[in-house]
């Protein structure tokens, strides 16, 4: 079987792992640590990175850092990895969904922007000025895009809606080491950026994340909370609640040797993106996710939609090779079906409906392409 998205580990792993061991320095004390956090914000061009637990940690932290809270909303695409909701709702805020572009599969910001138009208001709270939903008189506080794919939408525009509008931008980025708009790398347009070194990642730490931000009292403030808001080196003292969710030495001494292996990977990455949309033009009705201009994914996990996917998705599994649906909609699981859905033709649900993620592991060999290529190639001949 022809795996879908595993991490190529050929790098120094092994080694900074024992070192770890060796040393005891196993734990979320350890100079692996504040390297890995390190190289991550700087390769993203952010002044400060914290290493947290894993993406989803990330984005709650980023969360409570810019003030959400059970009075408020937060803005997200309807197509993303349900991650990004669950961390909105351990915020205790309600998302408003907004439906993706046909094209791209990113956040339509047209529908962004009319519902921020005609459906928010202006109001003072706090002394800050900000919009309100008026539905339900709740603080839209923030918006948190997704590059879904590792692809990336007009950040360009977002940041000027965010701006008009009285927003905090939180990117969720755990998808898009890599991606750039306009020469401008993911997770550094707004506020506060999120990556995921999970194990189906670009590069991976079996479980982790980097909070990047240029904001250095919001960088103190996460690392503060991620290590239980403990305020003495010496004794327990804590002055809020805070979180467990402070990476390991461990992992981050595999992240280390990713990220010294990640320019190979991300033009290797990048390689397969091309191979795969050469050499599946045409082929039956395949379409491909667009990619917008000015806009350089990284080529994370290769998708494209056919009306046939589900036989598809039966036939690359059934001939070794390993093949996945996309996420359902945010606003078809039970648990967010109730919360606010932006949308004119529901393109969401046709994406879902048509789409396949197809093999693109990060070391994915040339004889696999082509296997992956003629099994398609096969079923759609038949």
């Amino acid at each position: 079987m022809i795996p879908l998205s595993i991490p190529k580990l050929n790098g120094n792993e092994w080694k900074y792992v024992q070192d770890c061991l060796n040393t005891g320095w196993i734990s979320s004390a350890g100079s692996y640590v504040n390297q890995f956090e390190d190289m991550v914000a700087k390769y993203a061009g952010a002044k400060y990175g914290v290493a947290c637990m894993n993406g989803t940690a990330g984005l709650h932290i980023a969360q409570i850092l810019l003030g959400v809270t059970e009075n408020d909303h937060v803005i997200a695409p309807n197509i993303t990895f349900i991650a990004t909701l669950n961390a909105i709702k351990y915020t205790g805020a309600q998302p408003i969904l907004i439906d993706v572009d046909a094209n791209n599969w990113q956040m339509d910001l047209d529908l962004l922007e009319q519902y921020l138009e005609t459906q928010t208001e202006t109001q003072t709270r706090d002394t800050e000025t900000c919009r309100v939903d008026k539905s339900t008189n709740k603080r839209v506080r923030a918006i948190m895009p997704v590059h879904v794919l590792g692809n990336i939408g007009d950040m360009e525009r977002m940041v000027q809606l965010a701006k008009t509008y009285h927003l905090d931008i939180i990117e969720d980025s755990t998808e898009a080491l890599g991606s750039t708009f306009k020469n401008k790398h993911a997770g550094t347009f707004g506020s506060i950026g999120v990556f995921s070194f999970n194990g189906n990642k670009i590069i991976s730490t079996g479980g982790g994340g980097v909070i990047v931000t240029d904001d250095e009292a919001l960088a103190n403030k996460a690392r503060h909370l991620t290590t239980q808001a403990k305020v003495s080196a010496m004794d327990y003292i804590h002055d809020e609640i805070g979180f467990n969710y402070r990476l390991v030495n461990v992992l981050a001494a595999i992240g280390v040797a990713q990220m010294e292996q990640f320019p190979g990977i991300l033009k290797d990455k990048r390689a397969m993106d091309v191979y795969y949309r050469e050499h599946l033009q045409g082929v039956g009705d395949i379409a491909f996710q667009a990619i917008p201009e000015g806009a350089q994914p990284n080529g994370w996990l290769f998708t494209f939609s056919t009306s046939r996917m589900r036989e598809l998705l039966a036939y690359l599994n059934e001939n070794g090779v390993q093949s996945r649906p996309f996420w359902m909609p945010m606003n078809q699981l039970e648990m967010f079906k109730h919360d606010i859905y932006i949308t004119k033709n529901d393109v969401s649900a046709s994406v879902y409906e048509t789409s396949i993620s197809i093999p693109s592991s990060a070391g994915i060999t040339q004889e696999q392409l082509e296997t992956v290529v003629r099994t398609i190639k096969a079923f759609y001949e038949e």
